[in-house]
């Protein structure tokens, strides 16, 4: 608090270098490289991709859905026909299958003269075959491709494929594993904001309740982000980008669809954990003293020790997640434990007293109407001055009329 300055500066711009890998995140589903290599999934791919380099492939499903008839109606065929050498023809597909895959000697008039038929005059190869790929009203090709599933050739294969195939009466759903890690990714980036603004919202509430100030909660929800996205920093760096990969055992790869939102949830409550028991502790003496400065420095000296060593637990506990086989353990143990210590030591120890040092009374200011409302809901805490037990009893006076 001494040189307010030269501490928040520099904290602030650590705290944003830490948290700059955060900008090149990518998100994706675990497979069976975020197991450790003597796992027997992993050995088994891995045993098939090398002696079969040619046979893996991730198989995408797309749906041509009509909504009333069948599907194998002459023209439908051909629709069918021309979405599957479409798909045939896209960059990272190997195979397609379907009902119009049956043979690639047969023309696209020759399908539809053969599956047109009554399904009862087919050979009993190509009823299977429509028993497999086709029902009521729709019909099923399968997609077999070379760019894995959580890649970005991935998604953009399955973009291309929903927004760019030959035009056909149905409609065409796509899925399988690469859509799924899609539209994941997509709902957790749609999803995210308003749960990112529901918890701040609902924090800034509650700490506005407690400490009647409308600044203290805003400077703590900053120094929240700020201590959460150095974690998230360190998140891409090792796991993504494959630091430390040697000392942990484990392969880079994206980062896990549903960590960071997950972790973010964890981590703000305990930020704000120990910020309420900090600006608490800071807001009984300042109403004892009326003195920023000292409740700061009284407030900090009293629940340090308190705050160091429950960080110290957590920290503990979380980094011990790092011994688990699955990265997705590693990486939320690894990546909380060292929020908890971020937040602990750089951002309790430096941030908050410089910021608050600089504030002044601006901590404890409110307008009017919202301090009014603080006050006549009596959320605050009330100090009971407790006599010392060892102390003397007052003396009491006996009334002149009953001496003897």
């Amino acid at each position: 608090m001494a040189h307010p300055w030269r501490t928040l500066l520099p904290v602030v711009a650590l705290l944003l270098v830490l948290g700059s890998p955060f900008s090149g995140i990518r998100l994706g589903l675990s497979g069976a490289d975020t197991l450790s290599t003597d796992s027997e999934s992993r050995r088994g791919e891995e045993i098939l991709d090398r002696q079969f380099p040619d046979s893996g492939a991730y198989p995408m499903v797309i749906v041509l859905d009509y909504p009333q008839g069948s599907p194998l109606t002459r023209e439908r065929i051909g629709e069918a026909y021309d979405l599957s050498r479409w798909l045939g023809d896209r960059p990272g597909v190997k195979d397609v299958e379907g009902m119009v895959d049956l043979d690639p000697s047969l023309s696209r008039d020759q399908y539809q003269e053969l599956l047109s038929t009554p399904r009862e005059d087919l050979p009993s190869e190509v009823r299977e075959a429509l028993k497999r790929t086709t029902g009521d009203h729709a019909t099923v090709l399968t997609a077999y491709t070379s760019v894995g599933y959580s890649s970005e050739r991935a998604h953009d294969l399955v973009r291309e494929v929903r927004g760019q195939h030959p035009e056909v009466g149905g409609e065409v759903l796509v899925g399988g594993w690469a859509a799924f890690d899609l539209d994941l990714t997509n709902a957790v980036y749609d999803a995210a904001p308003p749960a990112i603004a529901f918890v701040v919202l609902a924090t800034y509430v509650v700490l506005f309740l407690l400490l009647g100030s409308v600044l203290l909660p805003l400077k703590a929800v900053v120094v929240n982000f700020l201590s959460i996205s150095a974690s998230y920093g360190a998140l891409v760096f090792i796991f993504q980008e494959g630091h430390l990969s040697g000392p942990l055992d484990f392969t880079p790869g994206p980062i896990n669809t549903t960590t960071p939102i997950i972790m973010f949830c964890i981590l703000f409550g305990l930020s704000m954990d120990y910020e309420v028991m900090l600006l608490s502790r800071i807001k009984e003496e300042y109403e004892k003293t009326g003195d920023n400065v000292t409740s700061v420095a009284l407030g900090i000296e009293r629940t340090g020790r308190l705050i160091t060593g429950a960080a110290l637990i957590m920290a503990t506990v979380f980094f011990s997640f790092s011994l688990a086989e699955a990265v997705v353990i590693k990486a939320i143990g690894l990546g909380m434990g060292l929020a908890v210590l971020v937040d602990a030591t750089i951002v309790r120890a430096l941030l908050v007293p410089a910021t608050m040092r600089l504030m002044g009374r601006w901590n404890w200011w409110a307008p009017k109407p919202l301090a009014r409302l603080h006050r006549w809901l009596g959320l605050a805490e009330q100090t009971i001055d407790v006599p010392d037990p060892a102390a003397p009893p007052p003396y009491k006076t006996i009334p002149p009329a009953r001496r003897r």
